[in-house]
This record gives structure tokens, sequence and C-alpha cells, in this order.
């Protein structure tokens, strides 16, 4: 591994290393590195399905403006998606993800207490990298937030249904070589109900859906298979971090469900659902999902500045000290 660093100065809340990180099969990962080694904490923010590292950019700004010098926040894009290379078609697999997420960690030498925070396909990776052997973890995290995510069984609820229907298997062998209007036809639903969120984020559904519309169509179809075979459920037991993990009751790719199982099989996690929202999280409910993070990385101390402006009907939970906020607080 390597990387090369290149400073961008931002107003400076926003202040940033952009690096690029070379991993282990030679593909190139676009990554942005704000704060200093220095900071008490660091969270690393991992976006999901045809989307890029700027579906975070709430989340960024709100961690640091509120931890300011404590805290350094990592954001990437995936292989295939947004400022990374592009790779072959095999490579597109989210134990590779979890391999990309392992190299970054050791090329920006990531140390002390550490929240990984993955949305949708992102949050797939941190369960992959967690079941990695220890030897194979540069970093075990101390806080876990999984957003609009699943363990496994995407191909038995939601959307991810289109991944068993006639036909796709077969599709999806040969993503390489199938002809652009196929995959358009078989990837295009799921990238829609990505680039959509609430209109009251204006700015943020501009740059998801540019996001979702620049995906090139190999990627998104290249990481079906993997999605389609994902399952983690039996390495859930084992996970330490204090988590939180935070489900939308519209979510058409992943459906409560499964936010249920993640929170029923790792020990002490917490479970909140906004029944209100959809996939989109990060931008639709900002303030639960900073809430959640911050609550990941400092459980004794989070409670008491709760979300504001999300409605949260219920916490299932093990752990005290988390509450759900209400409307119009």
């Amino acid at each position: 591994m390597e990387s090369e660093r290149s400073h961008v100065m931002d107003p400076p809340l926003h202040r940033h290393a952009d690096l690029s990180v070379m991993t282990g099969d030679g593909v190139r990962l676009a990554v942005r590195d704000y704060g200093t080694r220095a900071a008490r904490h660091t969270a690393v923010l991992l976006h999901g399905l045809c989307v890029s590292d700027e579906v975070w950019s709430l989340q960024r700004d709100h961690l640091l403006g509120h931890f300011r010098d404590d805290i350094r926040v990592i954001t990437y894009d995936h292989r295939g998606h947004g400022r990374s290379a592009c790779a072959p078609a095999e490579s597109y697999r989210i134990e590779r993800l979890a391999s990309d997420l392992a190299d970054i960690l050791e090329a920006l030498d990531v140390v002390g207490p550490t929240t990984l925070v993955g949305h949708s396909m992102g949050g797939m990776t941190v369960l992959a990298y967690l079941a990695r052997s220890s030897s194979d973890r540069p970093v075990d995290p101390h806080g876990l937030v999984l957003v609009s995510t699943a363990a496994g069984k995407l191909a038995e609820r939601g959307l991810g249904r289109l991944l068993v229907t006639p036909g796709a298997g077969a599709l999806l062998g040969f993503v390489d070589r199938i002809p652009k209007q196929a995959l358009e036809a078989l990837v295009g639903p799921v990238c829609k109900t990505l680039g959509k969120t609430f209109p009251a984020q204006r700015l943020m559904l501009a740059k998801v859906t540019e996001a979702a519309a620049s995906t090139p169509i190999l990627t998104a179809a290249g990481f079906f298979p993997t999605l389609r075979e994902f399952d983690q459920h039996p390495s859930l037991p084992a996970i330490r971090a204090n988590t939180v993990v935070v489900s939308g009751g519209a979510d058409p790719l992943t459906p409560e469900t499964h936010s249920r199982e993640l929170a029923d099989a790792i020990p002490g996690a917490i479970h909140v659902h906004l029944p209100d929202a959809g996939h989109m999280l990060p931008s639709e409910a900002p303030d639960a999902v900073n809430h959640a993070i911050r609550h990941a990385m400092l459980p004794d101390s989070a409670a008491s500045s709760g979300p504001r402006t999300c409605t949260c009907v219920e916490s299932v939970t093990t752990r005290t000290g988390f509450t759900p906020a209400k409307t119009g607080a």
C-alpha cells in the first residue's frame, strides 16, 4: 500500500488532505482526511452503492463542528465510485471492500478510539471487516454505526429481490459482457432509489443524484452478485463495539427487518427506527444519524443532546443512555 497527499485549503472547518491510497491489488482509492492524527477520536465514514463520500457531508460538518480538534474524520470513495479508480468486475466483492478499508486504516496510520460508520453497502463492508481475523484488522473499533444496512438475506426482502429474478443470475455472471441496455434495466431501479432523498435537503439531493448518475453501470451491476451472496449473520455475536443501528420505515432497499436482526444479534446494540424515512438516512434524517455517531463514540455523554428534528418512535436497547428525539422538541 502507498498513499499520496495533497492539502486542500477550504474554510477552516473543511480543511483536509486529499489522499490517493493504493490498495493491495493495485487500485487507487480517493480519500479525504479531515483533522489531525493527534485527535482523540477518529470517525471513518463508508458510503453505499452508486453514491460517493459526498453523502456524508452533513455528518462530516457536524462532527468537525461539534468536536473541533478532538476528532479526525476520514471519508473515501469505494473502488469504481466517485473519484476512485475503476477495477476489474471480479474485484467488486464486499470482502474486497473490507480489505480496502483495512488498507486505508493502515496507510493513514489510524490509532486510538475509532468509530466506523457504514451506510448500506458501506455497513456491509464494515461487517465484513469485523469478521476478518484479528491479524487482518489494523483497528478494532470502539464505536459502530450501521445505517440502512443488513447482514445478509438481501435477495429475500425489498428491491434486493431483483437479484433473484429470472435471468438476473445469468446476466450478472457475465456483467462485463452484457449490453448496456440490459444492465440498465436490471440496475436502474436500485440506482434511482439511491438517488432520491427529501426535498428539504436540496443541495444534498443534487450531490447524491449526481453521484448515482455518474457511477458506471458496470460498477453498479458488478456489485450485485456479492450483494446477493452476502451473509455475515454468524459473525454478529462477536462484535464488541458500542453499536447503534438506524433504520427507516419507508426504505425499499433494506427494510427494517434487517436492522432488527442486526440489533438482536450484536451484543448491547441499540436500534433507532425512523418510521417515515427512506434509505438515504444521512441526508433524510441527518440529526438522527449525527446523534447515533456521537452516542457510538461517547455513549455516556451523547444522550443529553439528542436530535431535535427527527421522530424516533422506538429504541430497542440493552444499554442505557440513548434518548430518542421527539418531534418539535
